[in-house]
């Protein structure tokens, strides 16, 4: 704390512009070497939902078979052609996948510079508890995205993909469609998953605790299943649960962290 009272607003400002410029550096060396590899990367991990060999596809191919409340996945002709309907579509979504990985890829660092910064004001029992939440809640960020990726985006996706107004109509998936609801679907469940802090941080304040979240148990698992249902649109219970499930673990988790 003295060192902090000793420095000026000025200092403070080259403190933090000399942590934003490392992180500026972080963020353009993996953006370059993003760029480089991106078109590998789009067909061995981006495309990899939109055909059958997907590992979650193989791994589930026998589950229709158990009943009319479980989402088949045995097809194994499904395959989803991505088309580009605009002229620089293909280039500006080169560069803004890169970014958005390269992003997501130094948000330890981030993290990192950003504790750097803040704790010469903290006091040692803050510390203890700052350092707690930045690094669960970058931990949690990257469960989230997982879960996002491995689960939520491919139901999501083969079940819109499948679903059939008219067989009169044919799905043709753009370019910018699909990339759209991959980055939705993945930085949605990123920050979803960060329920637990939130609830830390929330009984932390004196806003909530564990009696009260107890008390109203019942109404989170309405609203968590409202919030199940609307990430992923499909029409199963199985795929419902699976999404509210892990959500309702997540509340739950929340409960055990927060203060009595």
């Amino acid at each position: 704390m003295e060192e902090e009272q000793s420095m000026s607003f000025w200092d403070h400002l080259e403190a933090l512009r000399w942590s934003l410029m490392r992180v500026a550096i972080v963020m353009v060396i993996l953006l370059v070497g993003l760029f480089s590899y991106m078109p590998l990367i789009f067909d061995k991990f981006i495309l990899a939902p939109t055909t059958s060999n997907f590992f979650l596809y193989r791994w589930l191919s026998g589950l229709g078979e158990l009943g009319p409340f479980f989402p088949n996945f045995g097809n194994d002709n499904f395959a989803v052609d991505i088309i580009n309907i605009n002229v620089a579509s293909q280039f500006l979504t080169h560069i803004t996948t890169s970014f958005w990985f390269a992003f997501i890829l130094s948000f330890p660092y981030l993290i990192y510079e950003l504790w750097k910064f803040i704790k010469p004001a903290l006091y040692k029992n803050e510390e203890k508890y700052i350092g707690f939440a930045f690094l669960f809640g970058t931990a949690m960020f990257y469960i989230g995205c997982t879960l996002g990726y491995s689960l939520v985006f491919p139901f999501t996706f083969r079940f819109l993909t499948e679903y059939q107004l008219s067989e009169a109509i044919t799905n043709q998936i753009s370019l910018s469609s699909y990339m759209g609801n991959f980055m939705m679907m993945i930085l949605v469940m990123g920050i979803v998953v960060e329920l637990p802090l939130l609830l830390w941080i929330l009984s932390g304040l004196g806003v909530v605790n564990k009696a009260f979240l107890k008390k109203f148990r019942r109404h989170a698992v309405v609203v968590l299943l409202i919030l199940a249902a609307i990430i992923t649109p499909s029409g199963d219970p199985f795929t419902l649960m699976t999404v509210f499930l892990p959500l309702f673990m997540l509340y739950e988790f929340g409960i055990m962290l927060a203060r009595k």
